[in-house]
């Protein structure tokens, strides 16, 4: 699937690894919450990068000590109806101050690339949507009256000077 990040496709340099599948000794890769939280401390210890893959049912709270050593968070999205990894990104950028990729894989349409965005997400791992699409999902709408993780300044901020 395409990579998009930044206005560009690029290469994937990570790749995820299921349940209890063998670890390569190199290369980047993410693996489960449940996984990263039993291995932390033998993941930490490896020579290579670590992301983790959030399932909608996880709580991301539980990765707020180990943010700092982790590269990339994968939030997944099964279905287009599922909205969790929206209150996840937001709560990961906002209330614990992760700074990493937040990559949206799955289910990711162009309709919703523009909501990702404001909730934080940086990265969209997508076979429904070309990089022009992207593009002009991001660039939808000019202005935003609710302030969010995607960093624009809302309206009434600019009116008032809040």
């Amino acid at each position: 699937m395409p990579l998009i990040k930044n206005g560009a496709e690029i290469d994937d340099i990570w790749a995820y690894v299921d349940g209890e599948a063998e670890l390569s000794e190199g290369g980047c890769f993410t693996v489960p919450l449940a996984r990263f939280i039993a291995e932390a401390s033998t993941l930490s210890e490896r020579n290579t990068q670590v992301g983790v893959r959030l399932s909608p049912d996880d709580d991301a709270a539980l990765l707020e000590p180990y943010l700092q050593q982790i590269q990339l968070i994968e939030i997944a999205f099964p279905k287009y109806t599922d909205g969790r990894g929206f209150s996840q990104a937001q709560l990961l950028r906002r209330r614990f101050g992760y700074e990493g990729e937040l990559r949206a894989v799955g289910h990711v349409l162009r309709d919703q690339l523009f909501y990702m965005n404001r909730s934080g997400i940086d990265a969209y791992e997508t076979s429904r949507a070309a990089l022009s699409e992207v593009i002009d999902a991001l660039k939808e709408y000019s202005e935003v009256y609710q302030p969010a993780a995607g960093g624009q300044v809302p309206v009434f901020r600019k009116r008032h000077g809040n």
